[in-house]
């Protein structure tokens, strides 16, 4: 379906009042005041994303009880397991305060359940090995929150549960000794949108606190802190929370620290990324080399082997875990090219491509650890919600299913209203899981798209629009330019990379398919006498369109400096194209 574009309405002359007031170009001005950013002080706080910004650890929600349990423990020398989850954000979160508990002189190891055997979150049987083990403390990280039953089992079996968490909460909390979470109940934390990592670098922080009994930490604690910020920073990456407010300062000050005290498994990681050679790493290096590649140990069941990579203090182990779960990646990315394809021509083939308010799909072919980065690829291709779910070959055990969302829909509330069919589900508005019987499939399925044809407002009517800051002519991409508009980085999810068009482009030779599985696009395009290389990501099905098509076109683009072998350029990443336009027929609506 061919997204709408809209472009901004910009006031020329309050957009020269306020880059005068607040001192940064016109351009930069135009793009905070697109973001609602149109006060000095605010600007500049923005923009300077000081560390200090970020808030006392002591405000967070249980987090004095928490430490004060651990460090307890510490000094007892009980046993703690750190228990975290198998996606980045849990992996980031369990080393980060792993390495916090070992440094204090804590007895501590950690578990992460394994996805496919186990799924997410606190189970009852790893609770009995890990007691039978001579765990005594169980600290969990980026879960826990809606583990009622399992919280119970920890309590018979004699273990100290503390939750570490930021998900969604249950009908009720569970029975633990603390509770950590931006939104408990009864506290009154002014940031709701802190990660798993974000919410463990606080604990962290606390622990330091109470390590050497005073606000200000020895330096020694601050390295640490400082160090683990470079953890707090992938983990909130990779989760797509906002980088608004503290993960804007988490990121930008912790992409700092990756770069220059990365450990041994983030610079061996690194290595194999292909990012060794950067002078400096972004948001965007995280969320599409780094991530991946831990993501890719979760996804096909040994999660563990992420933790081991960014905890390990040998290079030589490091080097190897890096290199192999570069190879899961590698995998990873061969089962998702299959299962989009099968997906791909389900849509086509048996639903309505066009009309149906979302798309909930199954087979018993699918890796239930891929099919959430399909879902999302064909959330993003249909502006729709999409669940895909594993089903067991055998048909004995429940479907594992993967959603992601569309603008508009909350998919937790949405799965919340359809439980009765659901053998389980948790997640957030934008993702999330589930686990569903194969036989009430079919009821599930009408029943989810009849409450997101309803919650959306029938949302193809309209179709998906595409927001564009500004038309920006290729003459204007310049690096000058490009720094500029990256002191609005971190880029992410809640503060996107700026989007602009140029019109009446050409191109200057066929476009090619490039990358694993030939899924990408590069392109060479021209608008008067300037040049440049632009590459779409995902769409190759556009290469024979534009083969065809022999006038100039229009594209949508997010303008990127390319780094390569010392060499910085301006580059497009193109999100999407149309036959030229008339420039008047572009202005905002």
């Amino acid at each position: 379906m061919a997204k709408l574009w809209r472009i901004q309405r910009h006031d020329g002359a309050q957009i020269n009042a306020l880059s005068q007031a607040a001192g940064v170009p016109a351009a930069v001005a135009q793009l905070l005041a697109a973001r609602g950013l149109t006060g000095v002080e605010a600007i500049r706080e923005f923009l300077d994303c000081k560390l200090t910004s970020l808030r006392d650890p002591a405000l967070l929600g249980g987090i004095t009880e928490a430490a004060t349990r651990l460090m307890s423990a510490v000094r007892d020398r009980r046993k703690i397991t750190v228990y975290g989850d198998y996606d980045v954000d849990g992996m980031t979160a369990a080393a980060l305060l792993l390495q916090c508990l070992r440094m204090l002189g804590g007895e501590a190891n950690f578990y992460v359940p394994r996805r496919l055997e186990e799924g997410y979150g606190l189970n009852d049987e790893a609770l009995r090995q890990l007691a039978a083990a001579g765990t005594k403390v169980v600290v969990t990280v980026d879960c826990g929150i809606s583990a009622v039953a399992e919280a119970a089992v920890a309590a018979e079996l004699g273990l100290e549960l503390i939750i570490t968490d930021h998900h969604e909460f249950a009908a009720t909390l569970p029975q633990a000794a603390a509770i950590v979470h931006p939104r408990l109940p009864g506290s009154n934390y002014p940031f709701a949108g802190l990660s798993g990592a974000g919410v463990a670098h606080k604990l962290a922080w606390e622990l330091c606190r109470q390590a050497d009994g005073a606000k200000k930490v020895s330096p020694r604690m601050r390295d640490y802190l400082m160090s683990a910020l470079g953890l707090a920073a992938l983990g909130t990456v990779a989760d797509c929370v906002p980088l608004v407010d503290e993960n804007r300062v988490l990121v930008q000050h912790g992409m700092k620290s990756i770069f220059e005290r990365p450990g041994e498994g983030l610079a061996a990681l690194i290595r194999v990324a292909a990012l060794a050679e950067k002078k400096s790493l972004d948001s965007e290096d995280v969320a599409f080399a780094l991530a991946p590649r831990l993501n890719a140990a979760g996804r096909l069941g040994q999660a563990e082997l992420g933790v081991e990579l960014l905890t390990t203090t040998d290079p030589v182990r490091a080097q190897a875990l890096a290199e192999y779960v570069n190879g899961l990646n590698g995998d990873r990315q061969s089962l998702e090219r299959s299962i989009y394809l099968t997906a791909h021509k389900q849509i086509v083939e048996k639903f309505d491509a066009e009309n149906d308010a979302a798309f909930v799909l199954a087979d018993v072919e699918w890796h239930p650890g891929v099919i959430g980065i399909v879902a999302g690829r064909l959330a993003e291709k249909f502006h729709r919600p999409v669940i895909l779910i594993a089903l067991d070959r055998l048909g004995v055990k429940p479907g594992t299913g993967s959603c992601r969302s569309a603008p508009g829909l909350e998919l937790h509330k949405a799965l919340a209203a359809c439980t009765h069919h659901l053998v389980g589900h948790g997640g957030h508005a934008a993702a999330a899981g589930l686990k569903i019987e194969e036989k009430k499939l079919d009821d599930f399925r009408a029943e989810f798209c009849e409450f997101v044809a309803a919650e959306m407002k029938r949302p193809t009517l309209t179709g998906p629009e595409l927001l564009i800051d500004a038309e920006m002519p290729l003459s204007t991409l310049t690096l000058e330019t490009l720094n500029q508009i990256n002191r609005l980085g971190p880029f992410g999810q809640g503060n996107p990379r700026p989007t602009f068009c140029a019109v009446g482009l050409t191109l200057d030779e066929p476009p090619k398919k490039i990358g694993g599985g030939q899924r990408h696009l590069s392109l060479k395009l021209s608008q008067y006498r300037n040049s440049i290389r632009a590459v779409s990501f995902g769409n190759a099905d556009w290469a024979e369109e534009l083969e065809k098509h022999d006038g100039p076109i229009d594209v949508a683009f997010r303008p990127v400096i390319n780094e390569f072998r010392g060499r910085r350029t301006v580059e497009m990443q193109v999100v999407d194209w149309r036959v030229s336009t008339p420039a008047e027929a572009l202005s905002a609506k």
